[in-house]
């Protein structure tokens, strides 16, 4: 689970606000928009890869310190040298595919075997 960023409480992924120090947590009231901000009053547009390519669009650059469009140039630089993988799934076992497709395998079978049967 995730940590409040001003005082290290245990938040859920969903949380808009922190529940012990009331700090905004996601953007525009939307559990999917995440809500950069530092703790310590520092700018975040000196460690972002929008303003290091100059292709940065939010209003408060180059002063943010809450931005809805951060991406570390660390997290760039090592995603580039490939250091950082994307988590891949593993694949789908065939317990899965039998739970999701199970009336197109029946269907599918059923019409195979009438086709064999019609051949022969």
């Amino acid at each position: 689970m995730p940590l409040c960023p001003r005082c290290e409480h245990q938040v859920k992924p969903t949380d808009l606000v922190c529940s012990r120090c009331r700090l905004q947590l996601k953007a525009h009231g939307h559990p999917s928009i995440e809500l950069h901000q530092t703790s310590t009053g520092e700018i975040l547009c000196k460690t972002c890869a929008y303003d290091a390519d100059d292709t940065c669009t939010f209003p408060q650059r180059p002063h943010a310190q809450t931005c809805t469009l951060y991406q570390s140039i660390t997290a760039e630089a090592e995603r580039e040298k490939g250091q950082v993988r994307s988590p891949v799934s593993p694949p789908p076992s065939l317990g899965l595919i039998w739970q999701r497709y199970r009336v197109w395998i029946i269907l599918l079978a059923i019409f195979g075997i009438s086709l064999l049967i019609t051949v022969f």
